[in-house]
């Protein structure tokens, strides 16, 4: 059989050139959805995970399918594992870029909170502010729900007026209610847009 009009299948260019190179770009393509529907799936995007799930499966049929054809062939093998790994990798970096979701932020301040959350209130991080005892003595502890997307904003903040303060990330599966920023929670395809630098 001719491929590209002038290399055969069972030439040495498509069995140790063309035919590793396909199953390394297949298997980045089906990793990386697979790790996006992982992502999702722990989001709790019922409906996306699944649609990335059916592609996933079929790229991978067609990369697995020319790996058990070709079993004599050392680069095939090479380039199926390193493709899962770069999957992974610019899987990662996707969803990272998208900022997918919600997190909490806790945050225990070194000193007075009051400008801290006075600056949140103005630009719309709604906070729950606790008083409580630390291993030096009592501190008060900040948490706040926000959008994932809104994370370095929020960051530059805590920096701004609290440049020491201690604070942790967890994202959050499900938010019911509360104050967010815009007033209104946002659907997926609307969080793709940028966030507003603090000046």
């Amino acid at each position: 059989m001719e491929l590209l009009g002038f290399i055969s299948a069972d030439s040495w260019w498509f069995t140790w050139v063309i035919l590793p190179l396909l199953i390394f770009l297949a298997r980045i393509s089906d990793q990386t959805i697979g790790t996006l529907r992982l992502i999702f799936v722990s989001k709790g995007f019922k409906t996306l995970a699944p649609v990335l799930g059916f592609f996933e499966s079929i790229i991978w049929l067609l990369a697995v399918s020319q790996i058990m054809q070709h079993l004599d062939n050392a680069i095939c093998f090479i380039t199926y594992g390193g493709g899962f790994a770069m999957g992974n990798y610019i899987g990662i970096l996707l969803e990272e870029k998208l900022s997918i979701g919600k997190v909490i932020v806790r945050i225990i301040p070194k000193h007075d909170t009051s400008e801290l959350t006075k600056f949140m209130n103005e630009n719309g991080f709604g906070h729950t502010r606790l008083l409580a005892e630390g291993s030096t003595g009592p501190v008060n502890v900040i948490i706040s729900i926000i959008d994932r997307k809104d994370l370095k904003n929020l960051v530059d903040i805590i920096n701004r007026f609290n440049p020491n303060a201690f604070y942790s990330v967890e994202d959050v599966k499900a938010v019911k209610e509360g104050v967010f920023r815009g007033g209104t929670r946002k659907r997926f395809f609307k969080q793709l847009g940028g966030v507003k630098k603090v000046k």
